[in-house]
């Protein structure tokens, strides 16, 4: 949970793809459906590996396992869209994120893919490249909006 210090650490590199990261992201697909969430970065469990999953699909089940994400090009046209964070539960805020972003990542096998995503794909998938450099989607606000939506959350934590 927020102020956790390790939510403020960059996760290490995945150097190969082994039944343990297998296992890390078979569990935070499981966690990120029971949310239910679109997306789940593995810091968010205290595990500092650079994995992450995204499932912004309507009818669920179609997660996309990713180590080292890295955006390689992002659109300049923005989109709002509200976000939150299971480790700063009960607040939301809008947030501006490049529509489109083409994004390089291993897959299972170990080989590298790249995706373009958009909408809530793309959304989701800078999410999770935020948390694994240590940073929360509330980063992207004004210092007194961003006080203010802590605050709140304190408030509603206790």
């Amino acid at each position: 949970m927020w102020p956790d210090k390790r939510l403020r650490t960059a996760a290490e590199p995945v150097e190969a793809i082994t039944d343990e990261v297998r296992a890390i992201w078979d569990e935070m697909i499981f966690k990120m459906d029971a949310m239910p969430g679109v997306g789940l970065a593995a810091v968010q469990l205290g595990v500092m590996k650079r994995l992450c999953v995204v499932d912004a699909s309507d009818e669920r089940g179609r997660a996309i396992r990713m180590a080292n994400p890295e955006v390689l090009f992002s659109s300049e046209i923005m989109r709002g869209h509200e976000e939150g964070s299971p480790n700063l539960p009960g607040v939301w805020a809008k947030i501006e994120r490049p529509r489109a972003v083409t994004v390089r990542f291993m897959v299972q096998n170990g080989n590298y893919d790249r995706r373009e995503f958009v909408g809530l794909w793309a959304t989701s998938v800078q999410h999770q490249i935020d948390h694994l450099n240590g940073n929360m989607y509330f980063d992207h606000l004004s210092k007194l909006k961003r006080d203010m939506l802590i605050k709140k959350a304190r408030k509603l934590a206790r």
